[in-house]
């Protein structure tokens, strides 16, 4: 053959190949019915050509290669697989990123969770992924058999920052848990929080002081302040917030005072006095992807300038102090607001829906309330009159209630008498120890505590204990929250005519004892600035 003809008629020839192969659609198949290999056609139509001295290149087919291979795949035995999570990178820990492991692992099987109180008691429960704070804390009060209330909630600490934070209903306990550091302290904490719905309960004004809401809401103008912010609180919006807060600059000890704004749009401080140009405002942090923690020792971790200090503490920050935002406010009503005003930036409607929830479960269950809890066989009980020859069902509410109080005062001063002292030196063991069975009485603990403990438990007015007095050791303290400040009160015995009574303002209101007392002041405001609503209580797990 002539090899100037054979050269000519090269690129024909491949040509001709290459347009074969796009038309064809299936691959040849060997006599046993398997695929013929891409490859060796290609090997077969070349040598069809003759012994070729250069070659060209071929454009193989991807999709068109994977369909080849698909009859060779099933022709192969089925053969289990050891090691399928090494294969399904979803449900790997290894190959999987920590955020895509989570979730899998949240939907499978139990979970534990541990959780302690403030004697540091604790108590492993078993729930499920999806199980929220609120189920978490109706589990614990059955089994401590405690009082069921809303006011019972989860706290998030971490002890090593002295950082702490009461987690919303809604929260996931799991998904809370599983951003803790491996072989940290961090750990839930159940007590009460009577704070926790307090901003869609108490008055506007001591909630979101006048100076603090931004005038900018000026399509607003003609409602009065109290309007507006019962109107955010209701919608489960929030207000512009703003005020000066104490900074503590990244890597120093030095804290800065700045002018800070809270809008929708995030959380911005001035960088010049009190403007709120745009030139002059700073974006500072996305609350949205952050949690917002109370600091219970500012002055002994951080320095803070005062006590009032909280922190903003971004997601991906999982321990140590780097990448924490500190602030420190003048007061606790400035605390109290920022803290309620960052509720509901990040929570929103949420927010409000669970207060209705809340609010539900108490108007469907009758045995959540102030009052003491009542059995069954109370309920069924009516009013009598045995006054007479034969007694009488009394059926006018009013009536009833009158006897009620008849026999009350005179149970009071039955018990009174039988209290009372012989003599000087004797007492009555009775009426002077009583109280300690009380769930408001917490013994002598000291005034530091006794701050604590209030704060903790919600600076709400009315929040109380009764404790027993350092100073005076006959003498016993009532400990009272009003207007966001703990106030102390003296009980000091006193004797008349050897009878042992417990007075608070120098002999002119006497009590029997202080369970007397208690009651006395959880009806009627007397010397108080304001009535007992709440009493602080821990219990064991």
């Amino acid at each position: 053959m002539d090899l100037a003809a054979l050269r000519n008629d090269l690129p024909t020839t491949l040509d001709n190949l290459y347009q074969g192969h796009l038309e064809q659609d299936r691959p040849r198949s060997l006599p046993n019915g398997h695929a013929f290999p891409t490859g060796e056609q290609d090997k077969a139509g070349l040598l069809a050509g003759g012994d070729m001295k250069r070659s060209q290149p071929l454009v193989i087919q991807v999709n068109r290669k994977l369909k080849e291979e698909e009859p060779r795949a099933s022709s192969l035995p089925s053969i289990p697989n050891p090691f399928p999570e090494l294969c399904s990178p979803s449900k790997s820990p290894i190959l999987s990123s920590p955020s895509a492991g989570q979730g899998p692992q949240h939907e499978s099987g139990p979970h534990v969770v541990k959780v302690f109180s403030e004697d540091g008691t604790c108590r492993s429960l078993e729930v499920t992924a999806g199980a929220t704070a609120r189920h978490v804390c109706e589990m614990l009060v059955q089994k401590t058999h405690a009082l069921h209330d809303d006011s019972w909630s989860l706290v998030e600490r971490h002890q090593h920052l002295a950082l702490e934070r009461c987690l919303e209903d809604h929260e996931s306990v799991v998904e809370v848990q599983a951003t803790w550091p491996i072989g940290g302290d961090s750990r839930f904490v159940f007590r009460k929080n009577f704070a926790k719905y307090e901003l869609f309960k108490s008055s506007p004004q001591s909630l979101f002081p006048e100076v603090m809401v931004s005038s900018c809401l000026d399509a607003n103008k003609g409602m009065s302040h109290s309007e507006l912010i019962q109107n955010f609180l209701n919608s489960g919006s929030c207000p512009e917030i703003q005020g000066f807060l104490h900074l503590k600059e990244v890597g120093r000890k030095v804290w800065k005072r700045f002018y800070f704004s809270l809008r929708r749009s995030g959380l911005y401080y001035s960088t010049k006095g009190t403007s709120k140009d745009p030139r002059h405002l700073q974006y500072f942090a996305d609350l949205n992807e952050s949690n917002v923690y109370f600091i219970t020792q500012g002055k002994k971790h951080y320095g803070t300038p005062t006590e009032f200090s909280f922190c903003i503490k971004p997601y991906k920050v999982r321990s140590g102090m780097k990448g924490l935002k500190l602030f420190c406010s003048e007061d606790e009503q400035s605390r109290t607001c920022w803290m309620a005003a960052f509720r509901l930036f990040k929570y929103g409607v949420q927010l409000y829906r669970n207060y209705q929830q809340s609010q539900a479960r108490r108007s469907h269950q009758s045995w959540i309330s102030t009052t003491p809890l009542r059995s069954m066989s109370d309920n069924t009980l009516v009013a009598m009159d045995f006054s007479g020859c034969t007694g009488r069902v009394i059926e006018n509410p009013n009536e009833a209630l009158t006897v009620a109080l008849e026999e009350a005062q005179s149970w009071r001063k039955k018990t009174s008498h039988r209290y009372s002292l012989p003599t000087p030196c004797q007492g009555s063991p009775l009426s002077t120890a009583i109280h300690r069975t009380q769930p408001w009485f917490h013994g002598r603990i000291s005034r530091e505590d006794t701050q604590r403990l209030i704060i903790q438990q919600g600076l709400v007015d009315g929040v109380f204990l009764v404790r027993e007095s350092q100073r005076n050791p006959k003498g016993y303290v009532l400990s009272l929250c009003h207007l966001q400040k703990v106030k102390h009160y003296l009980i000091l015995p006193s004797e008349e005519e050897g009878q042992l009574y417990f007075t608070m303002d120098d002999g002119q209101t006497r009590f029997a004892d202080l369970i007397q007392l208690v009651e006395f002041h959880q009806i009627n405001r007397g010397i108080l600035p304001c009535k007992l609503r709440h009493y602080c209580t821990c219990v064991a797990l």
